[in-house]
């Protein structure tokens, strides 16, 4: 489809599923690059608390929310989307756990082909060294299975920490580094990174050697475009889709974007007798990184800089933590009224609530 504009590059793959459904397309390879960028939520997010809709509406960006749970995120032309519609068969496994493990080594493939050593990490990931490569989703209409994912030509760093919403500029900053450090492309990745023509080639033909299959070449039908024109486009362009409200999302306490497989960059707040305020850097429960602020003082100002770092590689695991804080307790001393050692374990656990 080459480079088409945001909704028909977000959303066309949803009138495919439905034709193919009913039996009037076959199953279907689509593989194209945004004409322009644009903002994305997750089926099960609310765009309110996800996105910074002042900065979108400013800059013109549209927003999209998509038929795939995820987290929101910025797409734009730097990445080469595919989008895997299909009937079961012995080559689509329907299954989501199955499907990812299947189709996702025509992802690896793709990269190894172009020079690049990625492996498959479960659930719905691509990794090189440990960064992000690829992102995926998956979802079902009908007895149709739907996968969609991206090979990453370069990453708008910037711009994806712009577009999300964030409690201050200090997690933002915190937040575009994270991204920097956990997810990667073929622009870094290699000296002379492919065009997207070239990377659609290699993965079509990866496609069609791992699944044993025939692609052939063709254009979206007049039955596809009819779905997409009286369907697909008033639903996704409808204020009830866009500003659908997410369960339960207000009862969380603080805010979490995840950054790659199994990093994230978390902050909440715990009220002691004064405010305690953790930001922190996890890959799964491990902390990589923590800083602590609020509205609390302590003598030495310098104590907290000694919690965090002997915070930095542990797991949230109660005991753990409260062994950890009582020992720096004991040892610096330091005078925190309203703040004691229990106050710290619980401010961190709260992290938990958000993995």
């Amino acid at each position: 489809m080459g480079h088409p504009e945001p909704l028909i590059a977000q959303t066309f793959y949803e009138s495919v599923a439905e034709a193919v459904e009913k039996g009037s397309s076959p199953n279907t390879l689509i593989m194209l690059q945004p004409g322009a960028p644009y903002a994305c939520v997750g089926y099960h997010q609310d765009i309110e608390k996800e996105l910074d809709l002042d900065y979108c509406r400013s800059v013109g960006l549209p927003i999209i929310r998509r038929s795939q749970g995820g987290g929101a995120t910025f797409l734009d032309g730097g990445q080469v989307f595919y989008q895997i519609v299909a009937r079961k068969t012995n080559a689509y496994p329907t299954a989501v756990d199955a499907m990812f493990k299947k189709l996702l080594t025509i992802t690896v493939e793709t990269y190894r082909r172009l020079g690049v050593p990625a492996e498959f990490k479960p659930l719905n990931d691509v990794v090189v060294n440990g960064k992000k490569v690829s992102g995926n989703g998956a979802s079902m209409n009908g007895s149709t299975s739907i996968m969609v994912g991206n090979v990453i030509l370069d990453m708008n760093y910037e711009m994806m920490a712009r577009v999300l919403r964030v409690p201050d500029e200090k997690f933002r900053n915190k937040m575009a580094k994270s991204m920097s450090d956990w997810v990667s492309s073929l622009t870094r990745e290699l000296p002379n990174p492919p065009d997207g023509e070239e990377v659609k080639r290699i993965y079509a033909n990866a496609f069609q050697e791992l699944l044993d299959v025939k692609l052939t070449k063709a254009e979206p039908t007049a039955e596809e475009w009819r779905i997409y024109e009286t369907e697909t486009k008033p639903r996704n362009l409808s204020h009830e889709w866009l500003y659908m409200e997410a369960p339960y999302s207000t009862r969380k306490p603080g805010r979490a974007v995840k950054i790659a497989h199994e990093v994230k960059v978390i902050e909440v707040d715990h009220k002691a007798g004064k405010l305690i305020r953790v930001r922190a850097e996890m890959k799964g429960e491990e902390i990589l990184d923590v800083r602590i602020t609020g509205d609390f003082f302590s003598i030495p100002k310098e104590a907290v800089f000694h919690l965090e770092d002997a915070l930095r590689g542990k797991r949230l695991e109660e005991e753990a933590l409260r062994t950890a804080v009582k020992r720096f307790y004991d040892s610096e001393r330091p005078e925190m009224p309203g703040v004691g050692p229990e106050d710290m374990v619980q401010a961190l656990m709260k992290i938990k609530t958000l993995l």
